[in-house]
């Protein structure tokens, strides 16, 4: 049921705190799922550097770690999410999913400062800062001791919006410096001993009354991509309009079928899973307009 976002700059411990965090849980009697970054990336079939300099790559990979986390969500399990999760608005919207879901949630900041992050990072290849052009092969390596370029990592340390407690989607927040011991018993008291908030209009998911809800959502989702590839191929690259949507479509002009069908089967998961349905159906267009600009849009 409850959800751990870690977020940190490169080279901060995630994985190390994400590890200990399952080993505190699964002697606790937990399920835990461990969702790691840096499989995903390997999966995806990305050098990490690679991966990390295109903004594309990167949508598609949080996407997938987005959408398997939601799928592990339930009363029984814990889920870790070990990434850097340096994105405000990508942590407000796994907030908001767990909320529908009526789960808990609480964010884990890997705190450090940059040039110990640095040294941690060439200690991944085992060469000095000055020689990390050495290692030519990622391939070569397990990803989790893959280092960071130079470039790389000052543009992630750049980017980075850090966590704030002060903040709903990323309280409550739990900061762990290196050489910490973790709020092991605070972090299970603010999972299983507190009650998940209430959905409101925004996150609530009405109940299932259609028998044939499945097929029409099928059907409408797949009539909303159609549109928007039709209007891509006479030449509207702008905001796309959408029939029952008070919202346009707004992505990238040159999105693939290829990437609007996989999108589209996200939400359909998505929607089966949690029971994300209305009684006339009537609000599928608008929530999947949503899903698409909020995936495929600048913030996403």
């Amino acid at each position: 049921m409850p959800l751990i976002v870690i977020s940190g700059f490169p080279a901060s411990g995630k994985t190390k705190r994400a590890l200990e965090l399952k080993s505190y849980f699964e002697s606790r009697g937990k399920r835990v799922h461990h969702i790691s970054e840096n499989k995903a990336i390997p999966k995806a079939g990305f050098h990490k550097n690679v991966y990390f300099a295109d903004s594309q790559k990167e949508k598609m990979v949080r996407s997938d770690l987005k959408s398997e986390a939601l799928r592990l969500l339930d009363k029984e399990s814990v889920v870790i999410l070990d990434a850097g999760n340096y994105i405000k608005g990508y942590r407000y919207e796994l907030f908001c999913a767990t909320k529908a879901a009526r789960s808990t949630q609480c964010t884990l900041f890997c705190g450090v400062q940059n040039d110990r992050a640095w040294e941690f990072n060439c200690s991944r290849c085992g060469v000095e800062p000055e020689d990390l052009s050495k290692v030519e092969d990622e391939s070569l390596l397990d990803n989790s001791n893959i280092a960071y370029s130079k470039e790389i990592f000052e543009g992630l340390c750049m980017r980075f919006e850090e966590p704030h407690g002060n903040c709903r989607w990323d309280s409550p927040l739990f900061v762990s410096f290196p050489d910490d011991e973790l709020e092991f018993e605070n972090i299970y008291s603010a999972l299983f001993e507190s009650k998940p908030l209430p959905p409101n209009q925004s996150t609530q998911n009405p109940p299932l009354s259609s028998t044939n809800y499945v097929f029409e959502l099928d059907r409408l989702t797949q009539e909303i991509v159609s549109d928007v590839l039709a209007a891509r191929k006479i030449g509207i690259l702008g905001p796309v309009p959408i029939k029952n949507s008070q919202i346009k479509v707004e992505i990238p002009g040159n999105m693939t079928a290829i990437q609007l069908n996989r999108l589209r089967r996200q939400f359909l998961n998505y929607s089966k899973l949690h029971h994300a349905t209305t009684s006339t159906l009537d609000k599928v267009p608008q929530l999947f307009v949503q899903f698409l600009n909020s995936n495929c849009g600048s913030g996403s």
